[in-house]
């Protein structure tokens, strides 16, 4: 497996991404670029030792249950493996691509147990979408396109995620290589760079973002301009408790991050929607989000949230923060 783009322009021949096709390649390239992750090279030849391995069974779309022992995945099998071990090595190149941060996964007999149960935010999200069947979908910093994975299970004709990292570029092709579904994508762009795209999609995703954002209002009117008329916006994002207003702006760090502008209330999210020109706006879920959602694992063995939380008193972060707490608000244009 290598990164290879070629395909994804083939299939926006036709479509309204059809200008993409000349413009992307460059930006895709700089995004590559070694300079930006000297490990970038590691990882390319990661990929093409990947075995090929046709999977006889496989499902993207998961019936989740939080049972202790049970690991509701993206899941790919090959029926010949009667014994159910793993490949020779497959763990291993896999690890190559650690930190893994969404998931999780199991892949022929090796189970990714990523920091995140992304499938429980999943589980959150998605009865409350208009079904994606058939919908072509834009997915802002989806890491390394779990969810993206998940809205092609749903029926979905076409998922863009975007997301600069290129260790979630490699490990979105690591998965891409075993799966095989032309039908979702992930590109190496912030969302300053994905080419202006005017009512291009019927829905726009944007989980996990907004916060890292320096002018909220601004990243909601990119996303509602990405969006068909009568589309639908999905803001998953951290929330303060507080009235229409009000908006906690971390001193520095928040739970560690650097990168942590604006926490606005609930109230204060759906206003700023509101003022973006965004119609039937509903929060649909304020979820604190728990050490089980959160943690490190084997295969992201940094810091991660009990690391975050006062050890005397988890309902804070280690600046005295309120403790994360994260919100879904559902929109349409």
């Amino acid at each position: 497996m290598k990164i290879d783009y070629t395909p994804f322009y083939k299939m926006l021949k036709g479509t309204d991404l059809e200008p993409w096709i000349g413009l992307l390649p460059e930006r895709i390239a700089h995004g590559l670029r070694y300079e930006r992750h000297g490990k970038l090279p590691e990882w390319e030849e990661a990929l093409a030792k990947l075995p090929d391995v046709e999977a006889t069974t496989s499902s993207l779309s998961p019936h989740t249950q939080r049972d202790e022992g049970v690991a509701p995945t993206i899941e790919l099998r090959n029926e010949v493996r009667v014994d159910g071990k793993p490949i020779d090595g497959l763990e291993d190149l896999l690890k190559q691509f650690h930190p893994w941060r969404k998931g999780p996964y199991h892949v022929h007999g090796v189970h990714i147990d990523t920091e995140w149960r992304s499938d429980w935010k999943w589980d959150r999200v998605r009865p409350h979408l208009q079904p994606l069947e058939g919908r072509t979908i834009l997915d802002v910093g989806c890491g390394n396109g779990y969810h993206c994975w998940r809205m092609a299970g749903e029926g979905a004709k076409l998922v863009v995620g975007v997301d600069p990292s290129p260790l979630f570029i490699c490990q979105f092709f690591a998965m891409k290589h075993f799966l095989g579904d032309p039908r979702a994508w992930v590109l190496p762009l912030g969302i300053e760079d994905v080419p202006e795209t005017p009512g291009a999609f019927d829905t726009v995703f944007s989980m996990g973002v907004l916060y890292h954002r320096k002018s909220p209002v601004e990243h909601i009117e990119q996303l509602k301009s990405f969006l068909k008329p009568g589309g639908e916006l999905v803001i998953e994002t951290l929330v303060a408790d507080g009235p229409e207003g009000y908006s906690l702006i971390p001193h520095g760090r928040y739970a560690k991050m650097r990168n942590v502008w604006f926490i606005p209330s609930v109230p204060t999210l759906e206003l700023w929607m509101k003022r973006c020109g965004l119609k039937d706006i509903c929060t649909v879920d304020v979820n604190t989000t728990s050490l089980e959602e959160q943690r490190a694992t084997d295969w992201m063995t940094f810091e991660s949230l009990p690391d975050y939380l006062d050890p005397s008193d988890p309902a804070q972060t280690v600046e005295g923060y309120p403790a994360p707490k994260r919100a879904v608000v559902v929109a349409k244009v």
